[in-house]
């Protein structure tokens, strides 16, 4: 008997929420094959068996919280006495009425389908109401994708418009169907009646819950906010775009503010710091892990580029694309979300023109870029169009001062606001 315990497969994991449960009990199992989904912190994982047998008996459900440590499933190997039915012959061997029983309870391994489809798509599934395990794969190796469930969701739709213009045809034929209908619709317009739909805090948006509640609690968060002038920036970006292109890099303003970052972080040190609380020590930092905000269909991701300092405008470009299409898919690996020293926060393909962002702690700042509008600016005391972009820098007041914050803004806007300038300070 092999007894399968979650491990601990993230830094300071403590526990993790069974997401999936991919066999049952009865089923027979190879190596390596994937036995559950765990979602821990912002990445989810595929524990696979450790052993190849028959799973003898499941300790856990789908949506329960488990702690590392714990004993998710027993696997019988088949190897050794390893149980007193095992020693004793007569005492595993069923009766006939058992032997009838046990095989109509236990479905056999062909017949428990198991799609194959990344945690994204799982999770549009389930948000699209869509059973995985009716879908059609056409991705490699019969991988349900993306397009499949949207396929199989336009096909069920199709199906439910054909029923309802049949049932407008034959009224008469369906009348629980109009009264269904009827009854749905009084239920709406009475007067006073609300409706209040739960949903468990669980997941990835319940970390979230506790991390940015640990940040607030333990950061004195000030922030800053200043505008920034894009044209220069924006003449250079579309300069460099078709070189970009031929590369088949998707060249973003974001990769020209991280360089610009770096440099400014590499000038103040304590913004490229953290607290050690328990040893009332300053930690500065000489390397720069730059965290790129990512929503998903999961909640806030922060992956984070590693060496930015060392990376060129384009490597910077291409791994931001790489990355953030690991993050929609839930493809992101522990290393990939952790070490970071300091976060960007892009908002302005959405909109907005300042927010008050919460530091990602244990970093004591995080840089928010809000939308590039075009504005009224004076220069040499004539008015001008210019296109502008405002900047809000959420800063940890316990160890950086507020000049010093400005003074940070400052020398970022300077080396973006003139291109060359940044191009020339560049390693």
């Amino acid at each position: 008997m092999v007894e399968f315990k979650l491990p601990d497969v993230g830094e300071g994991m403590h526990e993790g929420e069974i997401v999936k449960v991919l066999v049952q009990a009865g089923e027979s199992v190879t190596e390596d094959q994937p036995l559950l989904e765990v979602q821990t912190d912002k990445v989810n994982a595929e524990l696979s068996a450790p052993a190849a047998g028959v799973v003898q008996q499941i300790f856990v459900t789908e949506g329960e919280t488990v702690e590392v440590g714990a004993t998710l499933l027993v696997i019988d190997t088949g190897s050794g006495a390893d149980s007193k039915e095992q020693e004793d012959p007569a005492l595993s061997a069923p009766t006939p009425d058992q032997a009838k029983e046990t095989a109509a309870s236990v479905p056999s391994r062909h017949e428990v389908r198991r799609s194959l489809a990344t945690p994204y798509v799982r999770q549009l599934a389930r948000e699209l109401n869509v059973d995985i395990e009716q879908v059609q794969g056409t991705g490699k190796a019969g991988r349900v994708t993306e397009e499949d469930v949207r396929r199989f969701t336009n096909a069920k739709a199709e199906t439910v418009k054909t029923a309802a213009s049949q049932a407008a045809k034959h009224p008469q034929g369906t009348p629980g169907v109009k009264q269904t209908a009827a009854v749905a619709s009084s239920q709406r317009e009475k007067p006073g009646h609300e409706m209040i739909e739960r949903l468990p805090l669980k997941g990835i948006r319940k970390k979230i819950a506790e991390h940015l509640v640990k940040s607030v609690s333990v950061i004195p968060h000030v922030t800053s906010v200043d505008e920034l002038e894009m044209e220069g920036l924006y003449e250079w970006r579309e300069r460099l775009k078709p070189y970009a292109s031929k590369r088949n890099i998707k060249l973003t303003y974001l990769p020209f503010f991280i360089k610009a970052l770096v440099i400014a972080l590499q000038e103040f040190p304590v913004m490229n710091a953290s607290i050690d609380d328990e040893t009332n020590e300053i930690l500065l930092k000489r390397f720069y892990h730059i965290g790129i905000a990512t929503d998903t269909p999961d909640g806030l991701i922060v992956p984070v580029i590693k060496d930015a300092d060392r990376k060129s405008l384009f490597q910077i470009a291409d791994e931001i694309s790489r990355l953030a299409q690991s993050a929609r898919e839930g493809k992101l690996t522990l290393d990939q979300i952790t070490g970071g020293t300091f976060t960007i926060s892009n908002v302005g393909a959405i909109g907005g023109l300042q927010a008050t962002p919460i530091i990602n702690h244990p970093e004591v700042a995080i840089l928010s870029l809000h939308k590039m509008e075009k504005r009224w600016v004076v220069r040499d005391d004539e008015g001008v169009i210019r296109r502008m972009m405002n900047l809000s820098l959420s800063f940890d007041h316990r160890l950086i001062d507020g000049v010093t914050a400005v003074r940070f803004t400052n020398r970022i806007k300077e080396l973006l606001e003139d291109p060359n300038l940044l191009f020339a300070e560049m390693v």
